[in-house]
């Protein structure tokens, strides 16, 4: 009886713990990730599906220490920055953090559109309701509110197991493909694989990690469990990353079907894999647009507010976070804007987010480094000497990937021009 008692108190805990950790990693497959997971599949088969047990290590590490950090100082990582390392290099990050994720969230809402077009929804009817939504949900909700609805929306990724297996693939195959690399050096092969490992870990990632988890108010000794939720988040993310690849990979790529982005993915499954299938991948593409495109902004004003000192919060309101709210809305405003406009340049808007996101990756992981070692600052919560050797390398592959992106995102034909 005991026993029981113990283990439902442990389940409850917990529950009241989950959230921060699955839902920041849940928005790591958006709609960028959706699009380079589906070409990656069509193009390349299962070729790629190597790639994603190392990112997936990549991701619990950086997410596991700003969780950590979040939990035993009680500040924000924007909050921590500026204490730390003064006003003006935070001013420089938020600057930056606002452009990549200005860019960001237009994807997103571009995404959303693409997917409610497969269903013949026009961009004009879909964009405002998407956007209304998710303003009022954070708006007029509460954290509490925020978070089941966001975690319901990790949920519905499940979509994405259920299409591979539609698909119909040879498990055998998917299962040497996840453990036997695949090294090849064409152009093609080589942009994707960057595409793929250097926009795991976006430097918004980090920032609301460590808002989530102190808004949350997990205590020190709650923090095991937290970990848990991060793994298990990391985890799910990469499930929905496998199962994208091996739906398109058992179907596009059999039949040689190319794409451009995720929704060519979801029309062109419907005659291969079957309609339900098709269906699944384009509603997954929506979910996974809106979704990240309430986070995104999100993720910026909790960073924006944390590193200027002003008050933020989803429990707020505008009354007593007027700076937290108006930045919330006007990204969602204006990034939703920018895809309604003809005439707006939404592939440059991307294409600059992307180049300003691998700028700002290593200054944020750099700092997070700098942090978590800092004895005054974490205690006996430091990096072990074991954790700081992956981190570090982790750091290290994350940068030169990254590197490798901005240059192949600036000048597209470079790995041609090195004769890969």
């Amino acid at each position: 009886m005991h026993f029981h008692r113990a283990a439902k108190t442990k389940i409850l805990l917990f529950l009241s713990v989950l959230g921060p950790g699955i839902i920041t990693a849940s928005v790591d497959n958006d709609a960028g990730g959706v699009a380079t997971y589906s070409i990656a599949g069509a193009h390349f088969g299962y070729t790629l599906l190597w790639t994603l047990p190392p990112i997936m290590v990549a991701l619990i590490v950086v997410q596991e220490m700003a969780a950590r950090m979040g939990v035993v100082t009680g500040k924000t990582l924007a909050d921590l920055i500026r204490e730390k390392f003064g006003v003006r290099p935070t001013f420089f990050l938020l600057v930056a953090m606002v452009l990549a994720n200005l860019g960001n969230t237009v994807a997103e809402f571009a995404g959303w559109a693409s997917a409610w077009e497969i269903f013949g929804v026009s961009k004009y009817l879909s964009i405002p309701v998407g956007a209304a939504a998710v303003w009022f949900l954070v708006v007029k909700g509460t954290y509490r509110v925020v978070e089941k609805v966001f975690l319901v929306a990790c949920a519905v990724f499940l979509t994405y197991p259920v299409a591979a297996w539609l698909a119909a693939p040879d498990w055998g195959e998917v299962g040497r493909n996840l453990v036997v690399p695949t090294v090849r050096l064409d152009a093609s092969y080589v942009t994707i694989l960057i595409g793929m490992v250097g926009t795991t870990i976006a430097p918004w990632m980090q920032f609301y990690m460590q808002s989530a988890v102190v808004e949350k108010n997990v205590q020190v000794e709650n923090y095991p469990l937290t970990r848990i939720d991060v793994i298990f988040g990391c985890v799910v993310t990469l499930i929905v990353a496998v199962s994208i690849i091996v739906a398109c990979g058992a179907t596009l790529y059999e039949e040689g079907t190319r794409i451009e982005d995720a929704k060519d993915a979801a029309v062109a499954l419907a005659p291969l894999a079957g309609t339900y299938a098709s269906w699944l991948f384009a509603f997954g593409l929506a979910n996974a647009s809106l979704f990240a495109a309430s986070i995104l902004p999100l993720a910026t004003a909790y960073c924006v507010c944390e590193g200027m000192g002003w008050e933020s919060g989803v429990d707020k309101d505008f009354r007593t976070a007027p700076q937290f709210f108006w930045l919330y809305t006007g990204l969602i405003v204006i990034g939703g804007a920018l895809v309604l406009y003809p005439r707006a340049p939404l592939i440059l808007v991307m294409y600059l987010s992307q180049v300003v996101n691998g700028i700002l990756l290593p200054f944020v992981l750099v700092f997070m480094l700098k942090l978590i070692n800092d004895a005054e600052l974490m205690g006996e919560h430091v990096n072990s000497r074991g954790l700081n050797a992956v981190a570090w390398t982790t750091t290290a592959v994350m940068i030169v990937l990254t590197a490798l992106l901005v240059a192949v995102t600036v000048f597209p034909g470079l790995p041609g021009r090195l004769g890969l």
